[in-house]
């Protein structure tokens, strides 16, 4: 497989406070990938580094060739790199339409880009919403919109910072269906969720944040036969 993120000995810090001690981890063209760990771990502060929302103390980020870890977030995210905050933050006094087309572009220059309609096609409900005001959505509306969002942008990697928190189970649900066809796409996810089960049926590879540090890393079968001893890291 072709490499697409390489994250090197990264560290980040909160003013005076130290969140990051030493990440390492890759992400491959097409490969699902967690990160996992309980709250408090370093997974969001991993994410904003990822992102261009913190620049990292010291290490290395580089997304297809190229190093992103001192570039602004405006710049990571024009490199193919979309992400869905966690909280979803979409614009609440835009409908669902002004939301997609407020941040869609296609700088990758895709053959099959994420267009309006394909959007539309992938999340059906947002179609029948799309003359509605954000703030009127549901839950799992906005998570929905929050996703094509991202994806509106064409991203070569998306990232999802709590991909299901507050959703009810059928939502859940969907949202998991739907990132098993995003990877039957070829693109590369990382994902941040608490819900275990799923994420075992679609990543490659995962790995578990422990107080700021990669404390584990592996497939979803030798995370299965590890799982008991990985309890204190996972909560499971």
């Amino acid at each position: 497989m072709t490499r697409l993120l390489a994250v090197r000995n990264v560290e980040a810090s909160y003013g005076a406070s130290q969140a990051l001690f030493g990440i390492d981890f890759d992400v491959d063209e097409g490969q699902f990938v967690t990160l996992l760990g309980r709250n408090g771990m370093g997974k969001s502060t991993t994410v904003k580094t990822l992102t261009g929302l913190l620049r990292p103390t010291r290490g290395t980020i580089v997304l297809d060739g190229q190093p992103v870890h001192a570039r602004a977030s405006h710049v990571v995210a024009r490199a193919g790199v979309g992400l869905v905050p966690e909280g979803r933050h979409v614009f609440p006094t835009l409908t669902v339409r002004e939301n997609l087309v407020a941040t869609a572009h296609n700088r990758q220059r895709s053959t099959t880009p994420w267009t309006l309609e394909r959007v539309y096609r992938f999340f059906p409900r947002l179609r029948e919403r799309e003359r509605n005001l954000a703030a009127n959505l549901s839950g799992g509306e906005q998570q929905m919109l929050a996703i094509g969002r991202a994806l509106m942008t064409n991203p070569r990697l998306l990232i999802l910072d709590e991909a299901t928190e507050g959703l009810a189970p059928l939502i859940r649900e969907e949202i998991w269906r739907c990132l098993a066809e995003l990877k039957q796409t070829g693109l590369a996810i990382i994902c941040i969720d608490k819900h275990l089960a799923p994420q075992l049926a679609l990543a490659d590879r995962h790995y578990v944040l422990a107080k700021g540090r990669v404390a584990w890393r592996g497939t979803s079968a030798e995370l299965r036969a590890q799982a008991e001893r990985l309890r204190s890291h996972l909560s499971i």
